[in-house]
């Protein structure tokens, strides 16, 4: 038997087994509350701030905040453009009532438009990007002066580079980013996300009729299960399509999370000094002075 039939032996992928994505919902809830308070205190910061958007990944971070800070002490913003759905408005605020949020709506609509004024017919993902990193610039703005900005990208968007640069993709503290989709569809449920927004089909709401899975071209279930076994499992994609995965899924995704590597780090300093930061100045967060 060969060494990578011996690991897949060990690990048995199989494409209709979602088991290896289960979590302990509980544990990983404290220990997110945890992460949420003991990052904020650590770095001398009394309060958070986050985008709700109506959808679950947000929805999770709001529950988590709220149980971590208080709600008095989490600033939440719903930040629609003009073409956003009444739906994302109407979720959002459920969101808020649910967890005991003040929800504070802020329309972008006339920022992007004045911006792209004089630019014609622009791409819609193009403006997509403008109004994610307009949405980010905000949350910013609310943070100061003793707020931190909370992340809600998941692992499966930080691993596929499914968001923008500056835009979603930007905060300070993130705790879902270890979480795949679904696996973070499963905490949603014992935090008490609404079922309404748990089941929805996943959306950014950059234009009309946009869905998530609809523009990946393949489901978030097919994704976090490949990406489970080529990321932590580190198995080759040779050994998911041997096991029975479909290789044209298992090679686009690979290829995705290899072209978008350069959103998930730093931006790369050139190397000139004895220490450099982001090289081999990597001083964690709780770094202090004598």
């Amino acid at each position: 038997m060969t060494v990578a039939r011996e690991r897949i032996g060990a690990i048995r992928p199989d494409p209709s087994d979602p088991s290896p994505l289960r979590i302990d919902e509980a544990l990983v809830r404290r220990m997110l509350v945890a992460f949420l308070r003991e990052e904020t205190r650590k770095s001398g910061h009394r309060r958070v701030v986050l985008g709700l958007s109506g959808g679950v990944d947000s929805a999770a971070v709001a529950a988590l905040a709220a149980e971590a800070m208080g709600p008095r002490n989490v600033t939440a913003l719903f930040m629609p453009y003009r073409t956003s759905s009444a739906e994302s408005a109407m979720h959002a605020r459920l969101i808020a009532k649910t967890f005991g949020l003040s929800l504070e709506e802020v329309d972008i609509s006339a920022q992007v438009d004045a911006y792209f004024a004089r630019a014609g017919d622009v791409d819609r993902v193009r403006r997509g990007n403008k109004m994610a990193r307009e949405r980010k610039s905000i949350e910013y703005d609310r943070s100061w002066p003793d707020g931190l900005v909370l992340g809600t990208s998941n692992k499966t968007e930080l691993l596929l580079g499914y968001g923008t640069r500056y835009g979603d993709m930007a905060c300070d503290l993130n705790p879902v980013g270890d979480l795949y989709k679904t696996q973070l569809r499963e905490l949603a449920v014992l935090l008490g996300v609404p079922e309404v927004v748990v089941r929805k089909p996943p959306t950014a709401d950059l234009w009309v009729g946009q869905t998530d899975e609809r523009e990946l071209g393949f489901t978030y279930a097919q994704a976090d299960l490949v990406l489970y076994h080529l990321v932590d499992r580190r198995l080759r994609p040779a050994d998911l399509v041997a096991a029975g995965f479909d290789a044209t899924l298992v090679n686009g995704i690979r290829e995705r999370v290899r072209k978008s590597h350069f959103k998930r780090v730093m931006p790369l300093i050139a190397k000139l000094s004895l220490r450099t930061v982001g090289h081999d100045f990597l001083y964690p967060r709780d770094w202090e002075a004598d």
